[in-house]
């Protein structure tokens, strides 16, 4: 089989390179075509992934190219994880609403939104190149937002456009690890957007173990969740919230934070980012490792705000290094392919069509729900409806991001505006203007969307 890689000189890429090298069924990867559009970037992200490869004879067969349709050509799959406008895009995403006193993180809020209207039109491109030379293609989208995204790609590819995301997933097995049990036996129950849902249940064998996780001190302790959210908020809720949710529910803290830190997630990656390349283009060995020791560094202050910590140190005491077995996105993914290329039918949480799962959403609206995959594709589970209080934010996050598209695919100011308005974290119509023309302003690859 044959996968492509967009966004292949990115830090992602070595994730999935790793899961692939792991992965002894068959049929199996083969070749991975890697495409980026910085051709020294791409040739030094070529020299990492052949130094992980050493010891695996049966390595796939890289070919990196800067030519969308070359790498398409023939694709089994496709994994997307673009980032257009670059880190510099995304620190303006977050500068520019911060300068307004509006958070601006680069999936949830005004900076979601700004990242949406420049990287649709790409990826509308993408699913047209797609449907001419890789019509039988799957497409795995990271490519953030990555609601947004995968429902636009919909529009024009169907249901082979899945999206995927590590942190249900994720949740599962550490919550399984810190109650002992056996995260393969574990199911999630778990509804909501892509960044914006909760886990209700926790099924062990059939039995709910939610409740006895959310009375163990010592194990909310050590979650992940219970350090963003703190014990008492996830008992009031009675479910664990993926910890995109600190930004509703901790939105003056969150902001506070974000004000008064030196430097925000972007400019933390674009300094990390820039001194790793600077560094591997003078280190003639070892590249593998320097890349494993900038994700290392980088990953332990992830969501740093939401424990007050600051980018560049570590977020709590004892983050957890890099850890191969631990395959995240790079794991959904290859288990994705792995279900419908080899029919081996597995349950996992994606982006995919609501089709009636979800009652108050509209049917071919992207939502995030466990679904089977098998030969046929993605198919969501029937799943209990949300409470008032989740689906009331889903509807009205849902109504941003539809804005958001229509904005994206028609070049319109109004969609952007209103998109901008009525998130529930800009909650101000003056200031959805002022952050429109800052974005428009300050990022040309959002200032082209409105001058087609």
């Amino acid at each position: 089989m044959k996968l492509c890689v967009l966004g292949g000189a990115g830090f992602r890429t070595p994730f999935v390179h790793q899961a692939l090298l792991r992965d002894t069924g068959s049929p199996r990867v083969q070749e991975v075509a890697l495409h980026d559009t910085d051709p020294a970037r791409l040739a030094g992200m070529v020299r990492v992934l052949d130094e992980m490869a050493a010891g695996f004879p049966d390595a796939p067969r890289l070919s990196p190219t800067t030519e969308l349709a070359e790498a398409l050509q023939g694709s089994d799959f496709v994994f997307a994880a673009v980032r257009i406008g670059g880190l510099g895009g995304r620190c303006c995403d977050e500068r520019v609403a911060l300068d307004l006193d509006v958070l601006g993180q680069e999936t949830t809020g005004a900076g979601g939104v700004a990242y949406a209207l420049r990287t649709v039109p790409f990826m509308l491109h993408v699913a047209e190149q797609v449907r001419r030379h890789a019509p039988g293609a799957h497409v795995l989208n990271f490519t953030n937002p990555a609601g947004i995204v995968t429902e636009a790609m919909q529009a024009v590819l169907g249901d082979r456009v899945l999206g995927i995301c590590d942190t249900p997933a994720g949740f599962g097995r550490r919550a399984a690890d810190l109650l002992g049990l056996d995260h393969r036996r574990v199911q999630v129950d778990y509804v909501g957007l892509n960044h914006l849902g909760w886990t209700r249940r926790l099924l062990h064998d059939g039995t709910d173990v939610l409740p006895r996780l959310l009375a163990d001190d010592t194990a909310l302790d050590a979650l992940e969740e219970g350090l963003v959210f703190g014990k008492e908020w996830l008992r009031t809720l009675g479910a664990i919230p993926n910890e995109y949710l600190h930004y509703y529910y901790s939105h003056r803290e969150a902001l506070r934070s974000a004000r008064t830190a030196a430097q925000t997630r972007g400019e933390y990656l674009l300094h990390t980012q820039s001194a790793f390349w600077e560094e591997l283009s003078r280190t003639p060995e070892g590249v593998a490792d320097l890349w494993r020791a900038t994700v290392s560094d980088r990953s332990a202050s992830y969501m740093a705000e939401a424990r007050g910590g600051e980018q560049g140190r570590p977020a709590h005491p004892g983050a957890p290094e890099l850890d191969p077995s631990q395959q995240g996105y790079a794991g959904v993914a290859l288990g994705v392919m792995a279900a419908i290329s080899r029919d081996e039918r597995a349950t996992m949480i994606l982006n995919v069509r609501n089709r009636g799962t979800i009652a108050g959403l509209p049917d071919d609206a992207v939502v995030e729900v466990p679904a089977t995959v098998d030969a046929n594709g993605a198919h969501p589970l029937t799943t209990d409806a949300p409470d008032l209080h989740q689906l009331g934010l889903m509807q009205q996050v849902k109504a941003v991001e539809r804005h958001a598209i229509a904005a994206a695919v028609h070049g319109d100011r109004t969609e952007a505006l209103r998109a901008f308005a009525l998130h529930p974290l800009v909650d101000s119509v003056a200031v959805a203007r002022e952050l429109l023309d800052g974005y428009v302003e300050r990022i040309p690859e959002v200032a082209a969307v409105f001058e087609r």
